[in-house]
């Protein structure tokens, strides 16, 4: 499941690009499904949840990108404004062609994240992306350079899915804690196989995402629990992995989109990575217009 999110309506102080459509995440290694299969909503929101159709279940399992945006824009009763996804305008760039700019400012490596923290509270105005979620963002991104220097994902990618995905951990109305969870779930609409909506029963028995008949996505990154099972990252060094903390869910994003040793340095490995994440090119290009917006303008 994923969140939705026309003209990057990111960052408020400089307007972002102006880029074409939404989002839904991929289908990992076949079984299990890519982060994002359905839509994001707050638990309670079961209103707002029938809406969110996921895209990303649809896109991602089944490969019909081409009936994302458009056809969720048109569902009965549908608020476009609730949707992150639809609110991003994809990028007018072809698959494999390019890759988004380089950030203009990198989080350095530090003995502590206070260093980091400092960074993100910079960079985080320029880009109107929270001090907390840029944070983790960072984080994430110095951890893969480590782990995967190779890989060259940035944290302006990660906060480009973050940001089409659940606008950074504040879709609904939420905020991020201190601790990096936001102050209400995120949990998509029930993968039943409606609506477009892909087809995935209950693997997690509810642990999750509370349904024990169907799956949904979950978090700010919106994994799906069986996806999150694979993924599972502690990225704060708590002592636990949990999908709806921003810095776990991103550090697991990085691995997932750095598998299999992937260069996200080059257009194609970006795409590839991006589209791994969610088959949907129409998503992709939303992720490049704001993920090529935080680069340019964190300066």
């Amino acid at each position: 499941m994923t969140t939705p999110p026309a003209q990057p309506t990111e960052p408020r102080p400089p307007a972002p690009p102006e880029p074409p459509a939404p989002h839904g995440p991929p289908a990992p290694h076949g079984p299990p499904p890519p982060p994002g299969a359905g839509r994001v909503v707050h638990t309670g929101q079961l209103a707002v949840v029938g809406r969110l159709v996921v895209v990303v279940a649809l896109l991602g399992a089944v490969g019909a990108a081409a009936w994302g945006i458009a056809q969720l824009a048109k569902a009965p009763g549908l608020d476009a404004a609730e949707i992150p996804a639809l609110r991003v305008t994809p990028a007018a760039v072809q698959p494999g062609v390019a890759t988004p700019a380089a950030p203009g400012m990198q989080p350095q490596a530090a003995s502590s994240q206070d260093a980091v923290g400092d960074w993100a509270d910079r960079v985080a105005s320029k880009v109107d992306i929270p001090a907390r979620a840029l944070r983790a963002y960072g984080v994430a991104d110095l951890t893969m350079r480590s782990e995967a220097p190779g890989c060259q994902v940035s944290w302006a990618t990660l906060a480009g899915i973050g940001r089409v995905e659940s606008d950074h951990g504040r879709f609904g109305g939420a905020a991020l804690g201190a601790d990096g969870r936001p102050s209400k779930a995120i949990i998509g609409v029930p993968l039943n196989g409606s609506g477009g909506v892909r087809l995935i029963g209950d693997t997690d028995g509810g642990a999750l995402d509370g349904d024990t008949t169907h799956d949904r996505a979950v978090g700010p990154m919106q994994f799906i629990p069986s996806t999150w099972a694979k993924w599972a990252s502690d990225g704060d060094g708590d002592g636990r992995a949990d999908p709806q903390d921003m810095d776990d869910a991103v550090l697991a994003a990085g691995r997932y989109l750095c598998a299999g040793g992937r260069d996200i340095g080059t257009p194609q490995g970006w795409w590839a990575a991006v589209l791994s994440y969610n088959n949907s090119v129409d998503y992709a290009q939303r992720v490049f217009g704001v993920a090529d917006f935080y680069a340019r303008h964190s300066l």
